[in-house]
């Protein structure tokens, strides 16, 4: 039976942030928070909340300029504001205690929150969401060093925010493409040409280098918090590759390292084994 699954909105400081989230049973069980990476939404983790809702409350949010939540003229996009209005979002749910799933974008928000509430966190689970400057890509240190002032800058960013851009950050580095349904990258493709959402993500990508400068601050976060951890990560992400996932055993030696042979969105190819590991997680944090 597939779990029951609600979509709302939430008004967070004139941010009307949409969420899905499954109603268990029972009430009080485990909670996961999933934060999304780019250019996507909650919409990546709707087959692994079909395969875990009904045992635990799993909560995805939307970001601003992401999906369907709805931001007000003159927002400012950078990781601090998404940080915020994330933070509001998980008081506004009355949110004490939760493990947090984070991937890609997912991490520079989700470590903020950690940061700021380390009450909050009672475990992480890490797929391919950098925090170590040996899980960058020479791609992704070239994407990292674009600045506006930089000829060209813009331009190698918006270039990323097309369908063929989009498409290849789901399939490079997967061994057979042909086993990722196309949804996702449709999906995300749509939301990115909305009025609005690529000068959204250009701020974004120019705020980036932000998060690399905060590197050193998560891993002392790691050291001194030590939160039970579970790494699921994609070996052949183009951006964030493989030592970016051991770097986190050097902080973490008692986390639960897991590489599967596949690309960035290791969800799309590799849920029947993830979820199973993400479930036996929750089970043993919470308890």
């Amino acid at each position: 039976m597939l779990p029951e699954i609600t979509h709302r909105h939430l008004d967070i400081d004139g941010v009307r942030v949409f969420y899905r989230e499954s109603r268990p049973d029972p009430a009080d069980a485990p909670v996961l928070l999933l934060l999304h990476g780019f250019p996507s939404s909650s919409h990546q983790f709707r087959r692994l909340m079909d395969a875990l809702g009904s045992r635990y409350r799993l909560i995805a949010p939307d970001y601003p300029g992401f999906g369907q939540t709805e931001t007000p003229d003159g927002f400012t996009y950078t990781f601090d504001r998404l940080a915020d209005v994330t933070e509001g979002f998980v008081r506004a749910l009355g949110l004490t205690r939760f493990a947090m799933y984070v991937f890609d974008f997912g991490a520079p928000v989700g470590f903020r929150l950690a940061e700021r509430h380390p009450e909050w966190i009672a475990g992480l689970v890490v797929q391919n969401g950098n925090a170590y400057t040996e899980g960058l890509s020479d791609g992704a240190r070239d994407f990292v060093a674009l600045r506006p002032e930089t000829p060209g800058a813009e331009g190698t960013i918006r270039e990323l925010l097309t369908l063929e851009g989009t498409r290849s950050q789901y399939e490079t580095g997967v061994p057979d493409p042909s086993v990722i349904a196309p949804d996702g990258w449709t999906l995300d493709q749509h939301f990115l040409d909305l009025p609005g959402r690529k000068e959204a993500q250009v701020a974004l990508a120019f705020d980036y280098h932000s998060n690399v400068a905060r590197y050193e601050r998560w891993q002392a976060w790691l050291r001194e918090h030590t939160p039970p951890t579970l790494i699921t990560w994609g070996s052949h992400d183009p951006f964030f590759p493989e030592p970016g996932a051991r770097a986190y055993l050097r902080d973490l030696p008692e986390a639960e390292l897991h590489l599967f042979d596949t690309g960035h969105f290791a969800l799309e190819t590799h849920l029947p084994e993830i979820a199973p590991l993400i479930g036996g997680f929750l089970d043993r944090v919470w308890g």
